[in-house]
């Protein structure tokens, strides 16, 4: 794919937006369609009952991982710049905010990619915990937050290169990247075939796991095209939603790129998937305790999300589909975090209930 036309007429600030703008109606559609949810998935596995919201998940990382895979073994994109594996990275800032997240997103009933989908179908929940996610993440990026993010992150790191490649970590060649993902692909399938339900499960979730991997794809080609320093990144909502939030409230208003066209086409993107399974729906708090718990949740992921290096899909499935060895702790505290916060909020409350 040669972009170098296109980069020349309109410059690579636009030829990224234009590109994430792509990239967000696909996910928004299938993620809606499909009921991307990590916090879903947990649950079923946390409560021994594996269904179609495990299998949605684990098509979509494992969609996103033999993909991104594939195109590297065949020498299609090059990963190996990219923040999540050259640059200095914290392990104790992803297991810290990978549980926070976690936690975070069963008390939002929802992560971030899950709260900007459920805001484009009507419910008022989500769209106030998005709100509230991007102002914590920007005052943990460069706010009142930004000073315990940097303490904490300091506490254990980690040197970009070969020491940030989970692979090179554990001294596997290069092809055992495809394969774990298969092995996870077929378990996936196998899930699917089980739960027998909508087609639209499995299909949305090979399609949002393949607008991931298109992300990857895409920008790596775009800085292989130009002679500008261009950023290589995957799909993620923490950076994003902080940018744009500063977008709307102050001036200057950072430089427009992938980040740009994708956020607010995720949200289109949705609405349409909506649209066409009618799930359009205005919804909103029942209570005070609910909008507590909410506001609490959405706090917890946006710092969560900001020590992590990324949401459940910035790091659990774009950094996970590259091995980047920080994004995978996260991903992994991210899944305990939820698990624990499930046992003792929810569960505990059912089996008190009469």
């Amino acid at each position: 794919m040669d972009l170098s036309f296109l980069l020349d007429r309109l410059g690579e600030p636009a030829v990224l937006s234009i590109g994430g703008a792509a990239v967000g109606l696909l996910f928004g559609f299938f993620a809606q369609r499909s009921s991307f949810c990590l916090r879903s998935a947990v649950i079923e596995f946390a409560r021994a009952h594996p269904g179609e919201k495990l299998a949605v998940w684990l098509l979509t990382f494992s969609a996103a991982v033999v993909t991104v895979q594939a195109l590297v073994l065949a020498g299609a994109i090059d990963v190996s710049g990219t923040r999540q594996l050259a640059a200095r990275g914290s392990m104790s800032g992803a297991i810290v905010g990978g549980l926070l997240f976690g936690a975070g997103m069963i008390l939002a009933r929802g992560c971030a990619s899950r709260l900007l989908v459920l805001s484009a179908t009507g419910n008022l929940r989500a769209l106030l915990s998005g709100l509230i996610f991007a102002v914590t993440a920007q005052a943990a990026l460069a706010g009142a937050l930004a000073p315990a993010r940097e303490a904490i992150s300091g506490w254990w790191t980690v040197e970009g290169g070969g020491p940030r490649d989970l692979l090179a970590v554990i001294h596997a060649p290069r092809w055992a990247g495809l394969a774990f993902g298969l092995l996870w692909l077929a378990a996936a399938l196998w899930y699917s075939w089980r739960s027998r339900r909508d087609p639209w499960k499995w299909i949305g979730g090979l399609g949002t796991g393949i607008a991931v991997a298109l992300a990857w794809t895409f920008t790596a080609r775009v800085a292989a095209s130009s002679f500008q320093v261009v950023p290589v990144q995957g799909v993620t909502f923490s950076g994003p939603s902080a940018e744009w939030l500063m977008r709307v409230l102050a001036r200057p208003t950072p430089s427009i790129g992938f980040d740009f066209g994708m956020l607010p086409c995720v949200f289109a993107g949705s609405f349409l998937g909506a649209l066409l399974g009618r799930n359009l729906k205005l919804e909103g708090f029942k209570d005070g305790y609910s909008m507590r718990r909410y506001i609490a949740g959405a706090m917890a992921m946006g710092f969560g999300a900001m020590l992590a290096g990324g949401c459940a899909v910035g790091a659990g499935v774009s950094g996970g589909s590259i091995f980047s060895l920080t994004a995978w702790l996260a991903l992994v505290g991210m899944w305990v975090g939820a698990a624990v916060t499930d046992r003792l909020l929810d569960q505990a409350a059912h089996r008190i209930a009469p």
